[in-house]
């Protein structure tokens, strides 16, 4: 089943999608709330939708499908990890031993996270914007320290992902040793809806990667092409790296990682490309089989509030503590 979330008549649905329709679950019901309740239960909302009236698709403004509690954003894909390298390194750079021993994420910001068809402002500061086209990954019940195998059945569904990267602040942030921080931070989309984890089994191999097809546009011009079946690890496995000393809760979304062959100009940059940073009019489609289309226009941002340098500390050290 696809599940949606738009607005109709002035408030925000959940309903179920069947080709280019929607049909609306109760007012006030949301998608987090059905997936908090389990699989059953989110099975059973979905076949009472559909014998609801429904409502055309054109009718609808799509929204995110649901506001995780938590992100998680992976980088699996080595030709992507390659490609930046070069990017940021220059040329003769390798992917790091360190990326193969285990997978790597970074918690990104959940309140950033905008719709399937929402303008995307330009970050505060930033004249480097980039796209990144990876697959979002739903969990669907709560585990801690799980195995691969348990982790493959707390995936609810996949939706499409896109981190929008201000690559010049993340590139100054993270010569400090840490982030990304602000270079992340402005907007993530996903949607344009939750598709559930059993529409995907044709799709799986046995060691439990999917080989669905993934394509990016500027402009109405492809950029990048690529599976999901080229990732390091399946996605079991990042839930299972994820859930390791800590809890995954139901609605946390993992993102697969950025995918090779241009799934961002970063990786582009690093291989030759002359292709332009993302400017106010662009518009970014990122498609996904199986899932569906993003189409997010980029738009002008807020103008940076001035914040100081920081105050070097002083030559002789003042102890004023006083027992």
């Amino acid at each position: 089943m696809k599940f949606a979330t738009f607005d109709l008549h002035g408030s925000t649905r959940c309903g179920v999608v069947t080709d280019d329709f929607v049909h609306p679950l109760p007012d006030g019901v949301t998608l987090l709330d059905l997936i908090e309740r389990g699989g059953d239960a989110l099975r059973s909302a979905g076949e009472q939708a559909l014998t609801a009236p429904s409502v055309a698709l054109a009718d609808v403004r799509l929204r995110a499908p649901l506001q995780p509690p938590t992100v998680r954003d992976f980088v699996s894909f080595e030709e992507h990890v390659e490609g930046v390298a070069v990017t940021v390194q220059g040329p003769g750079a390798t992917v790091v031993p360190e990326w193969y021993e285990l997978p790597t994420f970074y918690f990104t910001n959940p309140y950033a996270i905008i719709g399937p068809s929402d303008d995307v402002p330009m970050p505060p500061g930033s004249r480097l914007l980039d796209f990144e086209l990876e697959v979002g990954i739903v969990v669907g019940k709560a585990g801690k320290d799980l195995t691969v195998e348990q982790a493959a059945e707390h995936i609810v569904g996949y939706t499409v992902f896109n981190d929008w990267s201000a690559r010049d602040l993340q590139s100054r942030e993270m010569k400090v040793g840490l982030g990304p921080i602000k270079g992340k931070d402005t907007a993530t989309t996903i949607g344009p809806w939750l598709v559930t984890a059993d529409e995907f089994d044709k799709y799986r191999d046995d060691e439990g990667f999917l080989d669905i097809g993934l394509r990016a546009s500027i402009n109405g011009v492809e950029v990048g092409r690529d599976s999901l079946i080229n990732m390091g690890w399946p996605p079991a496995e990042l839930v299972a790296y994820a859930s390791r000393g800590t809890w995954v809760r139901p609605g946390d979304v993992l993102g697969t990682g950025t995918c090779g062959n241009g799934g961002c100009l970063g990786e582009l940059w690093g291989l030759g490309s002359e292709l332009p940073s993302l400017q106010p009019g662009d518009e970014v489609s990122l498609s996904v089989e199986g899932i569906g289309t993003l189409s997010n226009k980029v738009v002008a941002g807020a103008s940076p509030q001035p914040i100081p340098s920081a105050r070097k500390r002083p030559r002789t050290r003042k102890d004023t503590y006083t027992a």
